[in-house]
């Protein structure tokens, strides 16, 4: 399994980043191997957001679609994302997010699995970079769309 976490200050409220993270369409905009997201079904209750999407990851010819689920906690402040279908075996990630002087303070973490041994090992050795790219990226994306 590959894991890691990065704790970052970000420049825009709470809400924003939270809307931004939730808004699942638009990741093959800003989002390094992104290339395109779909979201096929989102409920809306008082506590919660659920959504059920796939994101289509890659590079040229060598891409991968998988579904997950996203569920937003708004009391906690928390979206947890796990796998649904596709090529991983396992995957949980959580977006933790808190306001301090109206920036958002985010704390996240991803553990995951492929299914093909070969790229997993492949995976390991790049992910450090590759979720660096990620976190930026969506960093990138707050301050241009919240200045």
């Amino acid at each position: 399994m590959s894991s890691a976490s990065i704790k970052k200050i970000i420049s825009c409220n709470k809400k924003n980043l939270i809307d931004m993270i939730l808004d699942i369409e638009k990741y093959p905009q800003f989002v390094p191997w992104c290339l395109s997201g779909k979201i096929h079904e989102k409920n809306v209750s008082e506590d919660f957001i659920e959504i059920k999407a796939d994101l289509k990851v890659g590079k040229k010819f060598i891409n991968e679609t998988y579904s997950s689920l996203v569920l937003y906690s708004k009391k906690k402040d928390l979206i947890t994302v796990t796998n649904i279908k596709g090529p991983l075996k396992y995957l949980k990630n959580e977006w933790k997010l808190k306001e301090i002087n109206n920036k958002t303070q985010l704390d996240f973490s991803i553990d995951f699995e492929l299914k093909n041994n070969f790229l997993n090992m492949i995976m390991k050795n790049y992910f450090n970079i590759g979720l660096n790219k990620i976190t930026e990226a969506f960093e990138k994306r707050a301050t241009e769309l919240f200045k």
